[in-house]
């Protein structure tokens, strides 16, 4: 925060003959507001901590704005008018922030307040950031898991308390209890706030395990600012918490605060009043609801025995005599008997006829019958088989001659037995013309029982 000169110039009232004159309260407010106000004619900015922010039902936000570095505080309101979303946001205990306004005194209560009409941000608060710092940590060992918290007892012995003994939480605590059906409240006084309040807490905790007829335990206090529950964010009073042989139920200020302790606890409570309400069951209730319940079970039990009396009328006139009844089960189960042997006699003449023929057909198929008569057949197609080939060899030898002598009449050969010759040159053409040879030429002659190679030394070409 930027330091400024200031120089007061307070008028004291001015005096008479008779001695200084004498100011009534509110002219003496008045007078300070006016000179406060006269000071700083321009608004400031100043830089701090948020610690007890209270909105009110107006609309406005009272807290403290405090100095971490030395013991230093101040009244602070931001009307509603410049109280906008984000300044709700930033306007929360422990953070640090930057606040635009003007001092003034306010004169109903005497007290110096810094009315600001502007909200920034400067970064977390060092409390605030210490306190997220040990949440993250003790959430990543686990003691804030959802599945290791327990089950709160029904019907506990003995609740153990632990608060004040002289603060209004026990009071409550007793007085729900005691109108919604009595318990046994056992107390364990500890300081729960200031120094030292973490240490004595942990002591009444401990002293109330070592009670073995101590079901569950309350931990609890009245509202209060941040730094009024500071005791309640102590990692030793969150691990003692935890690591609590019976289930812990935090109780620690209203609705709008929250400690640590509320999240190392198994179950927490709005307020002491609403603890004692989820311990203690309410006696009248309860009575009402057994009553209701027995109503319900009467009324079902007759519904019930007049459905099965029913049933059974019925069934009587059913069976009739048992006697009776027995000796038609028995006849019914003679006449089944008969025809159960009936039926067997049938279905074994049935099948000793069945086996029967297929003795015969299996004889029919007996391996040396099949043999013989495949043998025989074999031997009657040999021998179709046989005059079949002979008959088509006739007749191919037949036709073989015929195609023979018509080859034979057709052949060269033929031609060349009767004087003629075949005259071919090298290259196995047949010579047709004069053309088709020239003196030198070597040419092959065929006649019908040799060939001859000659030379030819002269071609005389013959007119037609």
């Amino acid at each position: 925060m930027a330091e400024r000169n200031l120089t007061f110039d307070f008028q004291a009232p001015p005096t008479t003959p008779q001695g200084p004159r004498t100011l009534t309260v509110g002219e003496l407010d008045r007078a300070i507001r006016g000179a406060l106000e006269t000071s700083f004619d321009a608004a400031v900015w100043v830089e701090g901590e948020v610690t007890g922010m209270r909105p009110a039902q107006s609309g406005h936000a009272y807290f403290a704005l405090k100095d971490e570095k030395e013991e230093a505080s101040i009244d602070v309101v931001v009307y509603r008018t410049n109280l906008t979303a984000r300044a709700r946001t930033l306007l929360k205990d422990g953070a640090r922030v930057r606040l635009r306004g003007k001092p003034t005194f306010w004169v109903p209560r005497g007290r110096l307040q810094l009315v600001a009409d502007r909200v920034d941000a400067v970064g977390r608060g060092a409390l605030l950031e210490a306190l997220e710092k040990l949440k993250e940590k003790l959430a990543a060992e686990g003691l804030f898991a959802a599945e290791r918290k327990r089950a709160l007892p029904r019907e506990p012995r003995v609740i153990g308390v632990v608060t004040s003994a002289t603060g209004a939480v026990i009071h409550d605590i007793c007085k729900v209890a005691f109108r919604r059906g009595g318990a046994r409240i056992l107390l364990a006084a500890a300081q729960v706030q200031g120094q030292g309040a973490a240490e004595a807490m942990i002591r009444a905790l401990s002293a109330l395990q070592r009670v073995g007829e101590v079901d569950v335990i309350v931990l609890g206090r009245g509202g209060g600012s941040s730094d009024d529950l500071l005791a309640f964010n102590d990692e030793a009073l969150v691990r003692a918490v935890a690591a609590c042989r019976v289930p812990v139920v935090s109780a620690v200020g209203h609705e709008v605060d929250v400690t640590l302790v509320d999240f190392a606890a198994d179950q927490r409570a709005a307020t002491p009043s609403q603890a004692a309400e989820m311990l203690v069951a309410d006696s009248r209730a309860r009575a009402a609801m057994l009553v209701q319940a027995r109503g319900r079970l009467v009324h079902a039990m007759r519904a019930r025995f007049a459905e099965e009396r029913v049933t059974l009328q019925r069934i009587e006139k059913k069976i009739g005599d048992p006697r009776l009844a027995i000796a038609a089960q028995q006849q019914r189960l003679d006449e089944r008997v008969e025809r159960l042997v009936g039926w067997s006699r049938a279905s074994m003449a049935a099948r000793r006829d069945r086996l029967a023929r297929a003795t015969g057909r299996l004889g029919a198929l007996h391996p040396r019958l099949v043999i013989a008569r495949e043998r025989s057949e074999i031997v009657r197609a040999s021998d179709r088989m046989a005059a079949a080939v002979r008959t088509a060899l006739a007749r191919h030898r037949a036709t073989l001659g015929t195609h023979a002598a018509h080859l034979n009449a057709m052949s060269p050969l033929r031609v060349l037995g009767r004087g003629y010759a075949i005259a071919t040159r090298e290259d196995g053409r047949a010579i047709r013309s004069a053309a088709d040879v020239a003196p030198g030429d070597r040419i092959t002659v065929r006649v019908e029982t040799a060939r001859l190679v000659a030379d030819v030394v002269e071609v005389k070409e013959e007119k037609r």
